[in-house]
C-alpha cells in the first residue's frame, strides 16, 4: 500500500461511520441530514441502488434510484459524506450486472429485481 493508500485508508477509519457492504440491486435506505432554517432532521431516502462508483475510497459515490409520484428520481450520495446519516439494507437484489442504467427505460414489472434467496444477515445484526 502506497503512502497516498495509507493516508486515506486513515481518515476513512476517523470518519468512524459505520457503511454496511451493499450492491447494485440492492434496495437501500438512506439517511440524509436536511436542514431547514434553524431545524435540523433526517429524511430517508428509500430506492434501488443501480451504481457504484469508486469502491470505497474517500471519492467513493453511490446513485439510488427510486419511483416518486409516477416519475423516476435518481439521486448520487458521496459515500463518506457527513450529510449521510445512516444506511440500511433493505433487501438484497440479484442481479448480473454492475451498472443497472437499463432500469432507466423500464416500467412496473420489467423494472423488479428478483430477491437474493441465499443471503443470510450478519450474526451481530441478528441478535
Amino acid at each position: 500500500m502506497n503512502l497516498l493508500q495509507e493516508l486515506e485508508a486513515e481518515h476513512i477509519a476517523e470518519l468512524g461511520k459505520d457503511i454496511p457492504d451493499f450492491a447494485p440491486g440492492d434496495t437501500i435506505r438512506v439517511g440524509v441530514k436536511v436542514t431547514e432554517g434553524t431545524r435540523h432532521r433526517v429524511q430517508n431516502y428509500e430506492g434501488v441502488c443501480i451504481g457504484r462508483k469508486g469502491g470505497s475510497t474517500l471519492g467513493a459515490s453511490f446513485t439510488v434510484r427510486k419511483i416518486s409520484f409516477g416519475e423516476g428520481v435518481e439521486r448520487v450520495f458521496p459515500l463518506h459524506s457527513p450529510a449521510i446519516d445512516a444506511i440500511t439494507v433493505v433487501r438484497r437484489g440479484k442481479v448480473r450486472r454492475a451498472k443497472l442504467y437499463y432500469l432507466r427505460e423500464r416500467r412496473g414489472k420489467s423494472a423488479r429485481i428478483v430477491e437474493k434467496t441465499n443471503y443470510r444477515a450478519p450474526k451481530a445484526a441478528a441478535e
